[in-house]
């Protein structure tokens, strides 16, 4: 094929830009932080967008496996940082942030990942305030914080990604046994989405990923978890790479929109159902451990 068929046949068949290339296009040169990063999706994700180009800054309290991630990151040719971090603790998010600040400058893209599930039936809570406590402090508080310390920065310099991997539970109905972990991870997303409006004006886009079931060390305690169709972290984390790519607003999965017009049109018979999962159903041992 001489030039000018090469010349017509790139423009009839142009070359299929992967999903690498473009997660490249997204992420080479920049700086990623993703909290929860020793384990399941964080650490997936992290290698992902390391891969990609990307100086990964992993967030986790577990210093041991962070050192490991990123020593594998590294060992493979990309960029990661470890900063240990108990996301509960507010010195420790205060000593982080302007670590951050002052490491790296204004972040370019932010995956808030780091969460604590728990399954656990109301009559197990009375006297277990910790629960609340903990969840809040991980899912809600602990984000806002960590943004509440490296947003001036990146709305100064007028860009930056939001990435808030939330769950697929708080755009659907509430399940039973689930309303401590649901209403942590709603709160934050719901502060996200209200504040978007204002980062945008500023350059900083924000987007929130309710993510469907994923198998990993969170969900393994509830034996219902394993029997049920989803995702593993490889999987999931080209949710989040997709994401990062497109900068939509929010992602979920595709029955997400037919099943809420649902639980709003067939509430009654919603509640019936979420009555008789409850009623035919048990919390796991660990849940039962007071």
């Amino acid at each position: 094929m001489g030039l000018a068929g090469k010349v017509v046949d790139v423009l009839v068949n142009p070359p299929r830009v992967s999903d690498l290339d473009r997660l490249k296009g997204a992420v080479s040169g920049k700086t990623v932080l993703v909290t929860g990063a020793s384990f399941g999706l964080g650490e997936a994700t992290a290698h992902k967008v390391a891969a990609a180009g990307a100086t990964v800054l992993l967030v986790a309290r577990s210093a041991d496996k962070l050192q490991q991630v990123a020593v594998s990151i590294t060992g493979a040719g990309g960029r990661a940082v470890p900063y240990p971090t108990d996301l509960t603790d507010q010195e420790q998010i205060t000593a982080l942030t302007k670590q951050l600040n002052e490491n790296h400058g204004p972040l370019d893209i932010i995956v808030s990942n780091a969460a604590k599930s728990i399954r656990r039936s109301l009559r197990l809570q009375y006297d277990r305030p910790q629960d609340f406590q903990r969840t809040i402090d991980t899912n809600y508080l602990g984000p806002v914080r960590l943004l509440l310390g490296l947003l001036p920065a990146m709305r100064e310099r007028g860009s930056g990604h939001i990435v808030n991997v939330s769950s697929i539970g708080v755009r659907m109905f509430p399940a039973p046994r689930w309303g401590t972990y649901i209403a942590s991870k709603g709160a934050f997303d719901m502060w996200l989405r209200s504040v978007a409006p204002e980062l945008h004006a500023d350059g900083v886009d924000t987007t929130s990923v309710y993510m469907g079931l994923i198998h990993t060390r969170m969900s393994e305690p509830t034996p219902s978890l394993r029997r049920m169709p989803g995702m593993d972290p490889d999987e999931a984390a080209e949710v989040v790479a997709k994401a990062i790519i497109e900068r939509p607003r929010k992602v979920q999965p595709r029955w997400a929109l037919p099943g809420e017009l649902a639980s709003v049109l067939l509430d009654p018979a919603f509640n019936r159902g979420a009555r008789l999962m409850y009623r035919h159903s048990a919390d796991s041992g660990p849940a039962s451990d007071v």
